[in-house]
Order: C-alpha cells, then sequence, then structure tokens
C-alpha cells in the first residue's frame, strides 16, 4: 500500500492537466513574467475594485471583543443575501436556505458533501471547468461527462439523458458556462428539469442539480439570466463573488436551496448544512469578509470594459481564421484552432509571448480559451500575433 491515499491519488489524476499547465509547461515557466501577454486563468492584470479595499479595509477594524472569534454562516449576511437573492432571482429564499462558504469552491464541495455517497455519479459538463472531477473523486465519487452540443454548446438533452445511469445523483449545470460563456434560457432548462424529473422516474432515486453560477451578473448585450432554481425544485444553487469582483483570492460566496424544493428534502438538508461544513474543515468564509457582504453586493468588474474586449477580441479572431461563438456571457472567449490542434496553437502563440489556455484542459483539445481580464495592453500587444498564427495554422 502507497503512502498517498488512492481517492488522493485519482484526485492528482484528474487535475494532472492543469496542475502540469501552471507548473510545469512552457505558461509555468513564464507565469508572472510582465513581458507576456497572459491570457489564461481568470485572474486580475489590474488593481482591485476601489470598493472592495475600502470594505475589506473598514471590516478589518474589530468593533468588539468577538470580532474575529470563530464564525460560522452568520446570521446578518444571511438574512441580506436571502433579501437580495429574492429580488435577484425572482424566488422566496429564507435566511436558512443559505450558507456562506469560502467562494464557489466551498460551496461545491459542501453540496457534494450534503448529497452524494461514496460511488454516486455526477453527470458534468464536457467542456467544462476543471475541478469538478478532482473534487468528485478525492471524496470517492464519480464524475460523468456529457458533451455539449458541438454547434453551439447547447445542452444537449439525449447526451444528457445517456449519462444518467442507476447511480446518478446530481446533474451539474453551469449557465453563464466556462469556457463557451453561454447562457441557457428558460426554455432550455425547462426542458432539462423535466428531463431530470423523467430519469428520476425511471431510476427510481430523486437526481438533484447543481446550478453553477458563480458568473451570473458577467452578462453582455443585456441578456437575462434564469436560473434552475426556478423551473427545477429540486436545485442548489452555488455563488462566488471572486468572479465579478475579479477578486478570487478573497474567499466568499454560499451555497443556497431552491425554496420550491420540497419540505421533506429542503428541511434535512438545512439541518445539515453547519456539521457537513464543520466536517468538510469548517469551510466557513472569514469574519471580515461576511461582515463585508452588504458592501460587495453592488460591486462589479466593468462590464463594458469587458464587453469592448469580448468585440475587440473576437472580430480580431474572426477576421484571422478562428471560429468562435461570441460569449453570452463570463469573461472568456472559446475558440476552434485553426487547423483544429490546440496545442498547436498555443505552442505557435507562445512562441510570440502570448499564453491562451489550450482546449484539452477542458476535454476539447481542437479549441482554446481567451480570458478576458488580460488588461488592455496586453491585448493590444497580442493582436499582431493572434493574426499570423491564425493565418499560418488555417
Amino acid at each position: 500500500m502507497g503512502v498517498v491515499s488512492n481517492r488522493a491519488l485519482s484526485a492528482a489524476a484528474a487535475f494532472a492537466p492543469v496542475q502540469d499547465f501552471f507548473f510545469s509547461s512552457r505558461y509555468g515557466e513564464r507565469r508572472g513574467d510582465p513581458t507576456i501577454c497572459d491570457f489564461t486563468f481568470g485572474n486580475p492584470h489590474e488593481f482591485p475594485l476601489p470598493g472592495l479595499v475600502e470594505a475589506i479595509r473598514q471590516h478589518a477594524v474589530p468593533r468588539d471583543q468577538n470580532w474575529f472569534a470563530y464564525k460560522t454562516s452568520e446570521p446578518e449576511p444571511r438574512a441580506f443575501l436571502a433579501q437580495n437573492l429574492s429580488a435577484e432571482l425572482g424566488l422566496s429564499f429564507g435566511p436558512d436556505d443559505i450558507a456562506l462558504t469560502a467562494g464557489a469552491f466551498g460551496a461545491i464541495a459542501l453540496a457534494f458533501g450534503l448529497l452524494l455517497n461514496p460511488g454516486d455519479e455526477v453527470v458534468i459538463p464536457r467542456p467544462g471547468w476543471f475541478c469538478y472531477a478532482p473534487m468528485l473523486r478525492l471524496a470517492n465519487m464519480v464524475p460523468v461527462e456529457a458533451a455539449l452540443s458541438p454547434d453551439g454548446f447547447d445542452i444537449d438533452l439525449a447526451t444528457l439523458d445517456a449519462a444518467i445511469g442507476p447511480r446518478t445523483r446530481m446533474v451539474v449545470v453551469n449557465s453563464p458556462h466556462n469556457p463557451t460563456g453561454r447562457i441557457y434560457n428558460k426554455a432550455e432548462l425547462e426542458a432539462v428539469a423535466n428531463l431530470l424529473e423523467s430519469a428520476s422516474a425511471r431510476i427510481g432515486h430523486r437526481i438533484f442539480l447543481l446550478s453553477d453560477e458563480p458568473y451570473r451578473r458577467i452578462r453582455f448585450d443585456g441578456r437575462p439570466f434564469v436560473s434552475p432554481a426556478t423551473v427545477y425544485p429540486w436545485t442548489l444553487i452555488d455563488y462566488s463573488y471572486g468572479k465579478v469582483l475579479l477578486a478570487p483570492g478573497q474567499r466568499i460566496g454560499y451555497l443556497a436551496l431552491s425554496p420550491l424544493m420540497p419540505d421533506e428534502d429542503r428541511i434535512p438538508l438545512r439541518d445539515a448544512l453547519f456539521t457537513t461544513q464543520m466536517a468538510l474543515g469548517w469551510t466557513f468564509p472569514n469574519a471580515v469578509m461576511q461582515y463585508a457582504v452588504p458592501d460587495l453586493e453592488g460591486l462589479t468588474v466593468d462590464l463594458d470594459i469587458l464587453s469592448k474586449r469580448r468585440s475587440k477580441l473576437s472580430g480580431i479572431l474572426e477576421e484571422s481564421g478562428y471560429v468562435l461563438l461570441r460569449p453570452e456571457g463570463t469573461f472568456y472567449l472559446f475558440a476552434r484552432a485553426p487547423g483544429g490542434d490546440g496545442d498547436a496553437l498555443f505552442h505557435a502563440l507562445a512562441d510570440r509571448d502570448v499564453f491562451v489556455m489550450p482546449g484539452r484542459i477542458m476535454n476539447t483539445p481542437d479549441h482554446f480559451r481567451i480570458c478576458l481580464t488580460a488588461n488592455d495592453e496586453m491585448i493590444e500587444r497580442s493582436l499582431p500575433a493572434l493574426r499570423e498564427v491564425g493565418k499560418a495554422l488555417g
């Protein structure tokens, strides 16, 4: 028997492409170099929002002796979020429906811990976020990929239905979707809800839906957002402020139970929130970030600037032979590499000091992802390389 647990080894294998890219690839060797154009991860390349800095500074000053005492999901931010989330999504959330977490990571881990047993299967989208699978593997659960449609990255109902089996306990829907930027409308989500209702009856137990919504407020062209929680009662929502604030290192988010969920299911889940977070390693946000929630709620990255970057890069890519759908939300562009080889494109751009994320990391090797959080100066420097490589490989 080895020193490292099988669970940890399985998680490491699932995450190996990302880890290798971050630490050991050509990008890993140049990461942090101010001379490169870095379009890889959703990190800031500009100073933080002034409102975020002021909120942290204000709430870091103690007002009583318990200011930095142990914190669970504190009642004040939960009550605030219940009111605001109800107004935003058109549902009547109560404070007890919400658990404060250390970002969306903590919320997703909490959802898995609340609902899943060892060996249970969770259907995740492909392409999709690369941390679902290692998180599930570490907990002795099984990720099952369901490919989105290859043309428009819609949720492919037939593929989703085929991925559901006797051990399926949860389906993940990510909208706005990383990496494609798709936002699924109400009709699409109602079709998914109907499918899950039928599949639950077929396999003999309830399938839950995890609505992964950290990009919910990053939308373009006035596009509306509908949460699956409004059409499928057995939905849990995870959310993170790290995206809309472009501050992923300040961990604050939440998990919310749909108020439409029947009490026979919702009340036991409510009752299990605290102990599950405790047993996961006291995964509550720190005191300062909880105090700051009302101040953070109205802050956002400049969506006009992101939209202009989207338009500029999309236009250049399209002119240069790349094929892409302009994103409806998130801060990513997901494009097919000219010639169909995302790794070849990565290396050709890296030769010119431009770094993108190759699509194989999201199990879509003919694509690549560009992050719009790169600053304007980086974007301008990258344009000649993007044009040259597109025409050379196309």
